[in-house]
């Protein structure tokens, strides 16, 4: 027989275990087991998925626009599972600031369509290079995939911005009502 008491029925999932908390959570039993492990599941497949469409923009639908809103959607999603702390967080490895990735990407964008104009083509001018790789075969490079690359960067870093713009008053709400049922 075990001595654990029962779980009250409103508890059964909630996180047990410290591996699965990565960060502060003002309210823990808002969190639970089954959104977190399927946002830590999730997280990288949808970043791949988003830097897949990055790269295909150029011959099929895709890009940086679209592979940056779903690279977004990868953080909107760890950020409701992990709360403020992983949102804001790209892994828990480095902190990246939103302004940061946001001028990054502008600058690579405007540099790479301002690039063409120094050599005496027009702004925006394309060029195509390919290559041989062993074991994969021609690999066609396009110079717009640098423009598409910058507005990538951009549009997580807006995305990153509003979590942490709009999420701060949410985290703020929660703390307070967890302060308010701790009691004076």
């Amino acid at each position: 027989m075990s001595n654990r008491e029962p779980v009250p029925f409103a508890q059964w999932d909630e996180p047990e275990g410290e591996w699965t908390l990565p960060g502060a959570c003002p309210v823990r039993s808002n969190r639970t087991l089954m959104l977190e492990a399927a946002a830590r599941f999730l997280f990288p497949t949808v970043l791949v998925f988003s830097v897949y469409l990055l790269i295909v923009g150029h011959y099929a639908p895709g890009g940086g626009f679209p592979g940056g809103l779903v690279a977004g959607l990868a953080f909107v999603l760890r950020y409701i599972a992990g709360g403020e702390s992983e949102g804001a967080e790209i892994g828990s490895r480095f902190v990246v600031r939103p302004p940061v990735l946001m001028g990054l990407g502008l600058l690579v964008a405007v540099v790479s369509a301002l690039a063409p104009a120094a050599f005496g083509a027009p702004v925006l001018a394309s060029a195509k290079v390919s290559f041989d790789i062993p074991l994969i075969g021609t690999v066609d490079l396009v110079s717009s995939l640098l423009i598409d690359i910058g507005v990538y960067l951009l549009i997580i870093g807006v995305v990153l911005d509003l979590l942490r713009s709009l999420g701060s008053g949410i985290e703020r709400d929660a703390r307070e009502a967890a302060g308010e049922e701790a009691g004076p």
